[in-house]
């Protein structure tokens, strides 16, 4: 294998060649043997000696340059675009650049990314490999990321470049340099500080042998994956990337009551969307004759028992440290009602198996648990073959073992059972395998249990287990998250073992951040009190025209827009006109509100001027308008968004579900967008001009009512991250009817203070000291266009 050797302290720093290397063996595995040596220099005295190869046939090649262009020939052919960004990366980002030309480069890095992910083409490329290791040689650029100096770097490149750090071929090489930190005999506080660095992705894996890092992803086919389950897939799978190995996705099938093929390819395809491949799939079933000879093992070596003692009574003496009479009954007879339970017999029925391990260990989860359960239900693979079932705790540890597991990467809600996975190796004579946590992601407002999620499905409280509300990766997704947002928020959470209640924020402005340089812009307005507005001095005619779809992107592409001499302008914009006011209509230009006519304080038409000569940049009001012709008119369609479904922001174990409902939970508006919204594809996300990003659920005809129905996706901003039930009522959305009918069935329900379990006496019953009168008495406030000349904003809602 031709070996690449890396200056620690080289200059320049040898990241472009090391990366570039590293990335060679994500395309061909095993093609360089890239590693770190203290020192500036790998020649005596030879400031360009920061990087060496050394070929199989002896050859040897000094210098970043050189090195570079040597291995660029095991890379695939490049296109004359990626040929350039590597010229750049190794020129204009060099270490002899000034600081104005970085500066200057920095802003044309930014400026590409605007409306990229990526520097050349869809996917990482060598481009991106170059120029991040070039960035990350850049003592200038480091310290302005540490400064998070968006002025300088810009917001484009920031996040590329915190998404190209997370790639496997950039933790393979910080690895590397890491560990050469850590055999060194001058630590210092600079490898401190770089094991810090790297400390979001570092669990500590023992034994580790690059290219023989096997891991694992056990799904149980009993529900959706939700945002948990997309951490623990992508962590498992990262790490077995990371270092060369092998990733398993194993379908934890040993509970036949509740599991389905349905979860089985509904997780299949959620995997397929996230981009997470197995190199192997495989089924618990698949070991169910060796799962069962090996509990014969553990009978036989007097390491487990048969107890047909009742299920409850076996919960009380586990919890009060109590051994069951059943306990020191002989092998004999543990073997024949064993044999009863595989049979199905009414006796076998009443008997379960547990390990005999502890009968008062301060640990519970050891207190002899049960292993294997008699369930005489037909299984969705092995149909009615078997009639008795291994747990997960007993089958985990076997099947890891005998696939060749080297590490069990599993949330830390498993952290208690870590002892009970570890002592069934030695006591079956079985390999063992590592097993390390990390922490699971929870969301404010937010439930993960299948249970409780269930529950929802079960009442009718949600439509699916694709509800949009609901945290399952179907549910986010059709909410309007991106995979690629995902992928990248949990990497950015990494293998940490801190627990933490995460709000939403920040994976929906990541998701923003995707999405808006590629959503088109389109126009709707409420047909809630639409006001037509006649428009004097324009078209005679309505005529058509075509206008970009994205001003900053054109590569989207250009739609048709009507102009016409009436025009639909909202009721929310209409009603803080003033007549002689000069207002912009978007994409046409000024007009002067002529006359306002209203019934009850309700616009219903105006007269405009349009004054194409009047500056926008003099208008307060920038507003939303439609035209209509007799070929083009408007469409009709439904926005719709949530709230949450709860209104706790933790759910305790002993909360009822029934006692945090949010009351209302859907909220739609009918309103009209334009007519090329009618041509969208299900799925496709756009942004309504000054109503935020939406993506399109149903089309007309999958809609009851007929209409296409648009869903609004957050925005990460915190007007749309607050729980809305705890919004004023006239300024919440409307709710829609089948919300409505959900209230008002909750209210036959039992009601509760969340806080009423804390027993504590309400102000007024206790003092009057809560209580305060107004200070000047009741005082009529005025209204603020009376007294200002200030317009009016109107709520979003």
């Amino acid at each position: 294998m031709t070996s690449l050797t890396l200056a620690q302290k080289g200059t320049p720093l040898p990241y472009v060649p090391g990366a570039l290397a590293e990335y060679a063996n994500s395309v061909s595995p095993g093609t360089f043997s890239v590693k770190w040596q203290e020192g500036s220099s790998l020649k005596d005295k030879d400031k360009a000696a920061n990087a060496v190869i050394a070929t199989d046939n002896g050859e040897e090649i000094v210098g970043q340059g050189p090195t570079v262009a040597y291995i660029l020939r095991f890379l695939p052919q490049m296109s004359p675009e990626v040929s350039q960004w590597l010229t750049f990366s190794l020129e204009q980002l060099g270490t002899a650049a000034a600081f104005k030309d970085l500066e200057q480069a920095f802003a044309q890095l930014d400026q590409h990314l605007q409306m990229r992910s990526y520097l050349a083409g869809y996917t990482v490329t060598a481009a991106d490999v170059a120029v991040w290791g070039a960035l990350r040689a850049s003592a200038i650029f480091q310290r302005n990321l540490k400064l998070e100096s968006q002025q300088v770097l810009g917001e484009a490149l920031m996040r590329w470049y915190a998404h190209i750090s997370t790639q496997p071929f950039v933790e393979r090489l910080s690895e590397s340099l890491a560990q050469l930190q850590a055999n060194s005999s001058k630590k210092g506080s600079s490898g401190e500080k770089k094991a810090a660095d790297q400390g979001k992705f570092d669990l500590g894996l023992e034994n580790v042998e690059y290219g023989k890092v096997v891991t694992r992803f056990p799904p149980e086919p009993s529900g959706y994956m939700h945002i948990g389950h997309a951490k623990a897939a992508l962590l498992n799978e990262y790490f077995a990337r990371l270092y060369n190995g092998k990733f398993i996705v194993r379908f934890d099938d040993s509970n036949p009551s509740k599991e389905k093929s349905e979860f089985e390819d509904a997780i299949t395809e959620d995997l397929r969307l996230l981009g997470i491949a197995g190199d192997k799939i495989t089924h618990t079933s698949d070991y169910f004759q060796t799962i069962y000879e090996y509990a014969l093992q553990l009978i036989r070596s007097g390491g487990a028992y048969v107890d047909d003692t009742d299920k409850e009574r076996i919960k009380e003496e586990r919890m009060d440290g109590i051994a069951s009479r059943c306990r020191d009954q002989s092998v004999e007879e543990n073997l024949e009602r064993f044999e009863q339970m595989r049979l199905g017999t009414e006796m076998g029925e009443r008997c379960c198996l547990r390990a005999k391990i502890s009968v008062d260990c301060p640990n519970k989860a050891m207190r002899d648990p049960v292993i294997y359960r008699c369930k005489p239900v037909p299984h969705h693979r092995t149909g009615t073959a078997w009639k008795i079932y291994p747990t997960y705790d007993f089958c985990c540890p076997i099947v890891d073992s005998l696939e060749g597991v080297t590490h069990a990467l599993r949330s830390m809600e498993y952290r208690d059972r870590n002892p009970l996975y570890a002592w069934f190796f030695p006591a079956l004579n079985l390999r063992p395998v590592a097993i390390q946590d990390f922490s699971r992601m929870n969301f404010v407002y937010t439930l993960l249990s299948k249970r409780k999620l269930q529950w929802f499905v079960d009442n009718g409280r949600v439509t699916g287990w694709d509800d949009p509300r609901f945290p399952t990766v179907r549910g986010i997704r059709r909410r309007g998250m991106t995979i690629e947002a995902l992928r990248q928020y949990v990497l950015m959470q990494g293998a940490s073992q801190k627990n933490m209640l995460l709000e939403w924020d920040k994976i929906w402005s990541l998701n923003k951040k995707i999405i808006d340089p590629v959503a088109p812009r389109h126009t709707a307005l409420l047909k809630r009190e639409l006001v037509p507005a006649t428009i004097v001095s324009g078209p005679a005619e309505s005529y058509i025209k075509q206008v970009p779809k994205h001003k900053k992107n054109p590569e989207l592409g250009t739609k048709q827009t009507v102009f016409s001499p009436l025009v639909f302008v909202d009721q929310a914009d209409a009603a803080t006109f003033a007549v002689n006011e000069e207002i912009t209509l978007m994409d046409w230009g000024n007009a002067i509100v002529s006359n306002i006519e209203r019934i009850d304080n309700v616009v219903t038409g105006l007269t405009l001027q349009l004054h194409l000569e009047g500056d926008f940049k003099t208008t307060k009001k920038k507003i939303t308008w439609l035209g209509q012709d007799s070929a083009m008119h408007p469409v009709e369609a439904l926005l719709v968004d949530y709230d949450y479904l709860i209104t706790k922001k933790k759910l305790e174990e002993d909360d009822e579900i029934i006692d945090v409902l949010t009351p209302v939970t859907e909220f739609d508006e009918p309103a009209i967008v334009d007519a090329n919204v009618g041509n969208l594809s299900k799925g496709s996300i756009i942004q309504l001009e000054r109503r935020g990003y939406y993506i399109v659920d149903k089309l007309a005809n999958e809609s009851e009512l007929g209409l296409i129905t648009l869903i609004k996706i957050p925005d990460g901003k915190a007007s749309s991250m607050a729980s809305k039930h705890n919004q004023n009522e006239t300024n919440a959305p409307a709710p829609s009817k089948k919300s409505q009918k959900a209230a008002k069935s909750s209210k036959n329900q039992k009601k509760q203070d969340p806080d009423a379990a804390l027993g504590l006496p309400r102000p007024e019953d206790v003092c009057n000291m809560y209580k305060t009168d107004p200070m000047y008495g009741d005082v009529k406030l005025a209204n603020p266009k009376d007294v200002s000349s200030m317009y009016e904003t109107s709520k979003f809602y």
